[in-house]
């Protein structure tokens, strides 16, 4: 994401008034773009409101990467060790598992009672687990998210 293009943002809010989130959190996308070409915003919860669902960026009239921005503003966030709890939790999850959200023995049993099997995870596969733990390690993600 280049600084530039965030610069040719000129406020109209499409990318705020079409944010899901923004409904239901205090997430204004708008916002978030004026404050991050003044400043550092790494610390701001805001930043992690955000689903990625990309309606601003579809919809923005300059065609703007919003949320590849966001998701830039994010990385560099992580690199200064300001990531929340919640998403610490899930980063923590994957290292362990090979999942954000893993499939737990009880959703297995639900699962096998209504006639549904396992399903294609890294669980099923021990050396597909390995292979992420691997991966995940050989590209610091450990590192970042301690």
């Amino acid at each position: 994401m280049k600084n530039s293009e965030i610069l040719t943002c000129f406020q109209c809010g499409t990318c705020t008034g079409s944010c899901p989130s923004g409904k239901y959190t205090s997430l204004n996308v708008r916002r978030i773009i004026k404050d991050s070409i003044k400043k550092d915003i790494s610390d701001q919860l805001d930043l992690w409101m955000c689903t990625t669902c990309y309606n601003c960026q579809e919809r923005c009239p300059r065609g703007i990467k919003v949320t590849d921005a966001i998701l830039s503003l994010r990385a560099q966030a992580v690199k200064k060790g300001s990531i929340l709890p919640a998403h610490r939790a899930v980063c923590k999850f994957l290292i362990e598992t090979g999942h954000a959200v893993p499939i737990d023995d009880i959703h297995i049993t639900i699962r096998e009672k209504i006639g549904l099997s396992e399903p294609e995870t890294v669980r099923k596969y021990p050396q597909a687990l390995k292979d992420v733990k691997t991966l995940l390690e050989s590209c610091g993600f450990n590192e970042l998210v301690k």
